[in-house]
């Protein structure tokens, strides 16, 4: 008999989004569409569509760290994805359950601004990341404006800029993956660092407006794979190639009249659809 291959089990720390692009939806679905089982530990409630965030209701630090840890007694967990967590409070409660339980291939996706320019993480809680939770995590994947930030310099303007400041947060966790799209061209350039080593990704830019989620669904994607991949070159690309056919496919849904969401389950669902029913009203 050919032995059995455990499915992995990804779990994701993020907040929630009512119209399922970003967040622990997004990301449940990505983890699910590449073969692994997603659980889930909430950080936040938003009130959220994909014209913008209204209102956020944040978990306290305590009780996020009940979920984790009632979640970690009884599940095993072979990789995680850390998204937003919205408060210092927060942010240093799973950098503690981290420390206690060492999980394996941890993504962290800085989460501090929405695709809309909301902004998802308080100022204070920008120092309690980058000094608690980066040393923590096998790999971070922030955009250009996110790199800044917690760098506290200005937004890198080409890609020599974008490899200097991938290099300086390589001081402050184990592996970068910096994401170029909000340079523009007719390439999305994303370098990852590794050690000495800069794999540099590119992918053509898709001409869509579906772009809600993008920076979730990238990471879930590379945490989904990481478990199974050889190395972390490895599950960035399938990551990325993921990502981008879910963009190229995104205008097959017809999800809200702002940013629409990216389509996790292109590989899965068929190309077309029979129409909705027309509703009596």
């Amino acid at each position: 008999m050919t032995p059995t291959v455990p499915i992995p089990t990804v779990l994701t720390v993020a907040g929630t989004d009512p119209s399922a692009g970003a967040g622990v939806a997004a990301d449940l679905k990505t983890f699910a569409a590449l073969g692994a089982y997603g659980t889930l530990v909430v950080t936040a409630v938003t009130a959220q569509s994909t014209r913008g965030v209204t209102g956020v209701h944040q978990l306290d630090g305590a009780f996020v760290e009940q979920q984790l840890e009632t979640l970690l007694a009884d599940v095993r967990v072979d990789a995680v994805k850390i998204g937003m967590l919205g408060s210092a409070d927060v942010t240093r409660a799973v950098a503690g359950v981290l420390r206690r339980h060492r999980l394996p291939h941890v993504v962290l996706d800085p989460v501090m601004v929405a695709t809309s320019g909301d902004r998802l993480l308080a100022a204070d809680a920008v120092a309690a990341l980058r000094d608690e939770l980066l040393p923590l995590a096998d790999l971070i994947t922030p955009n250009v404006p996110e790199a800044a930030d917690l760098l506290g310099v200005a937004e890198a303007r080409d890609e020599d800029e974008m490899r200097a400041q991938a290099a300086r947060l390589t001081g402050l966790t184990a592996r970068v993956l910096l994401k170029g799209g909000h340079l523009g061209g007719p390439e999305s350039v994303d370098l990852l660092v590794d050690d000495d080593e800069v794999v540099r990704l590119t992918a053509p830019r898709v001409d869509t407006t579906s772009t809600h989620g993008t920076g979730c669904t990238l990471s879930s994607a590379v945490a989904a794979l990481r478990p199974a991949a050889p190395d972390w070159a490895t599950a960035v690309r399938g990551a990325k190639d993921y990502l981008t056919q879910a963009l190229r496919t995104a205008d097959r849904l017809d999800v809200g009249s702002g940013h629409g969401p990216v389509h996790h389950f292109h590989a899965l669902w068929p190309a077309s659809h029979p129409a909705p029913p027309v509703r009596n009203r």
